[in-house]
């Protein structure tokens, strides 16, 4: 059977969606799950679930084969001891809760968990590390690229040969930039796998090679892309263990 590879995502007021919503229904919420996602889970054999925060997480990791934290709003400093930057963008620390409370029920588990620019740095702090809260076009490598499409590679990134990236994309790739927030303090039992020029941290793993987190959004890249391979290839063989 083919792997269930569960998919984290926002929650917003539909009042964000203005004039689109009849006025009776603006008190109410809706989840939203980008669906390059789940196309990028299905088209590397695996069947994606997009989740929501109103189950018991137990409950539903339970039925899950892998698990991917995706990109969104920024975490709220004060899950890593940070007053908030004047630079920090838009928090959902209720995001930040649940997000946290599935990985580490995942990690419990055992099955594969693919952290995905806002889900690599929100692991990062699950694992006791810290970000920067706000690093502009200048300061770097290109972090963020906002004016130009997300599908589009707009800087290297350099890999650990015997890493898990590494074993996916050789020495190196190009990757899209669409992140303001880098880390600063890496997660204790993380390792880190891959840098831009500048010396950002773009790729991490743990030891157990069960944990793979990137900065960059590989779903906007070219398909199947083989985070997505590998994610649903080690679910797979999670479930056909057990």
């Amino acid at each position: 059977m083919k792997p269930l590879i569960g998919l984290s995502g926002r929650r917003w007021p539909a009042s964000r969606l203005g004039d689109f919503v009849p006025l009776a229904m603006r008190e109410l919420t809706f989840d939203l799950h980008f669906s390059d996602y789940g196309r990028s889970v299905a088209l590397a054999g695996g069947i994606p679930v997009e989740l929501t925060r109103d189950a018991d997480v137990h409950d539903v990791v339970e039925h899950l084969d892998g698990l991917i934290l995706s990109g969104g709003a920024d975490l709220d400093p004060e899950r890593y001891g940070e007053p908030a930057s004047h630079l920090l963008g838009e928090t959902e620390p209720e995001r930040d809760e649940w997000e946290i409370a599935l990985y580490r029920v995942a990690r419990a588990k055992g099955i594969p968990v693919l952290g995905i620019c806002r889900g690599f740095q929100l692991i990062n702090v699950a694992h006791g590390g810290s970000l920067i809260q706000d690093v502009s076009l200048s300061d770097g490598s290109g972090h963020p690229q906002w004016d130009r499409s997300g599908r589009e590679r707009t800087h290297d990134v350099s890999c650990v040969g015997s890493s898990i990236v590494g074993s996916l994309v050789g020495e190196g790739l190009l990757v899209n930039s669409l992140h303001h927030q880098v880390l600063d303090r890496l997660g204790q039992g993380l390792i880190a796998t891959a840098k831009a020029p500048d010396g950002v941290v773009e790729a991490f793993e743990t030891a157990d090679a069960r944990v793979l987190g990137v900065q960059w959004h590989p779903e906007l890249l070219d398909a199947p892309d083989p985070t997505f391979t590998w994610l649903v290839d080690q679910a797979r063989d999670v479930a056909e263990a057990s």
